[in-house]
């Protein structure tokens, strides 16, 4: 059920990208107000639970910096986008995986399964052939600047899925947590409009800003409520391999919106991909998963300490 919840989460922020197409704003107008029309309902749900919310101001400040991560990830993501082309950064992007099998590993002694070393490759592989890498536009104007950009917006990403992750370790419900995060993605992309984009606005015009109430709604709040309901309860790295499959749904979505034609290449990069994350989520990423924390946050290996090894 948890990895329900995590398919389901990222099937609903697969649509970012078909959000910001129709919405027509620029990357950080469109991360802005993705936030600031997600807090009120956030804040509505957590408000109604805030009882049970019992993390501690330093996991809540967890929550904000994690946030502050997701804007930079997506202010260099964009740019990447501009330098590179769509497809080799969406590649790039998306060797957050290997971030955090590192640091999972490093930190919380998740020891990749071998199974996972030898499918998350070919997981990988999947994600180059759905990118597009082949088309002659591929690889932009700006190639050297656009790859480091778009590998420290990976490292970025997978720091605020590790640090997002740690700021729920008592596993309180996912609104709180989310709500934080949300408000630091928020005052972060404000603070970095002027450095990244150019053609960032405040003004508020129609139909554009019904899309991107739209994505607040669905993918901030509805995915990143979903997605945080099983982050904290999986291994860091199958949390990491889940998130892959977003590009199966975004390229899904184009086809049936857009009428995007899906070239052979990429229907088998998302069949690559579909077996590779089906058979990692059957058989597990780590070797060692009784280092998960319970319920109550407590992990159930042996830990003198007494506390959570998040």
């Amino acid at each position: 059920m948890i990895r329900l919840f995590a398919l389901l989460g990222v099937l609903s922020i697969s649509f970012s990208a078909i959000f910001v197409r129709l919405s027509g704003a620029s990357p950080v107008t469109a991360a802005f107000f993705r936030g600031l029309y997600a807090i009120p309902p956030l804040f509505l749900v957590w408000w109604s639970a805030r009882a049970s919310d019992t993390r501690s101001r330093a996991s809540r400040g967890l929550g904000l910096a994690s946030g502050v991560l997701l804007a930079v990830d997506l202010a260099l993501w964009h740019q990447s986008i501009a330098d590179i082309g769509a497809g080799l950064a969406t590649v790039l992007i998306n060797t957050q995986v290997l971030f955090i099998g590192v640091a999972a590993w490093v930190l919380h002694r998740e020891r990749p399964s071998r199974l996972a070393l030898v499918m998350i490759p070919v997981v990988l592989a999947g994600v180059v052939l759905i990118s597009g890498l082949g088309r002659p536009d591929a690889y932009g104007a700006n190639p050297a600047a656009g790859v480091v950009f778009a590998v420290i917006a990976a490292a970025c990403y997978a720091g605020f899925l590790l640090i997002f992750r740690a700021s729920n370790r008592d596993l309180v419900p996912p609104p709180g947590p989310v709500l934080d995060a949300t408000i630091g993605m928020t005052l972060g992309a404000l603070v970095l409009a002027a450095p990244f984009d150019p053609h960032f606005s405040l003004a508020i015009t129609w139909p554009a800003h019904g899309w991107l109430l739209a994505m607040a709604l669905i993918c901030q709040a509805g995915g990143w409520i979903l997605i945080g309901i099983a982050l904290p309860r999986l291994p860091a790295l199958e949390s990491s391999v889940i998130l892959l499959s977003q590009p199966i749904g975004t390229v899904t979505w184009g086809w049936l919106i857009f009428a995007e034609r899906m070239s052979m290449i990429q229907a088998t990069g998302m069949v690559v991909m579909t077996i590779g994350i089906a058979t990692l989520m059957v058989k597990g990423t780590v070797g060692n998963p009784s280092s998960l924390p319970d319920r109550s946050g407590t992990s159930r290996a042996a830990n003198p300490t007494g506390h959570s090894t998040y």
